[in-house]
């Protein structure tokens, strides 16, 4: 019978509680992003994430070292999997959103609300802040 050496890996939240002086919500948050000092932190055993596959060899111990498999979608990490098919999500609301000339005649309505909805998920998947909408998706 075959061996697999298998990987597996659960998140842990690990988390700070400090206070900072700024003039307002979004820099008192950058200034959290960008402090590196972690002196005080606490890991959140409560709320670790599910166990996930991270790795799969050929072989006993073979981590690394063996001929590595493919892990199948299913068991791998669920926030990598969402993030995956919302690419591909996005790519089919992209068509949608900019069919042949025929339109209703609210499709100016839905046109502004699926432009913001993928403005929003280009911002997401280049790891830029939402850009600044005025109705489109929240």
């Amino acid at each position: 019978m075959p061996l697999f050496t298998i990987e597996t890996t659960y998140r842990l939240p690990v988390y700070r509680q400090r206070t900072y002086e700024a003039e307002t919500l979004d820099q008192a948050c950058d200034l959290a992003i960008t402090d590196e000092g972690w002196d005080d932190e606490k890991s959140d055993v409560e709320t670790s994430g599910d166990t996930y596959v991270t790795g799969v060899w050929e072989g006993r111990d073979a981590a690394y070292s063996g001929r590595a498999l493919d892990v199948p979608s299913r068991i791998g990490e669920q926030i990598q999997r969402k993030a995956a098919h919302f690419e591909v999500l996005l790519g089919l609301l992209k068509v949608l959103a900019h069919p042949p000339d025929s339109e209703p005649a609210d499709g100016a309505f839905w046109r502004h609300r699926l432009d913001g909805a993928i403005a929003k998920a280009e911002a997401i998947i280049a790891g830029v802040p939402d850009p600044q909408t005025d109705g489109g998706a929240s």
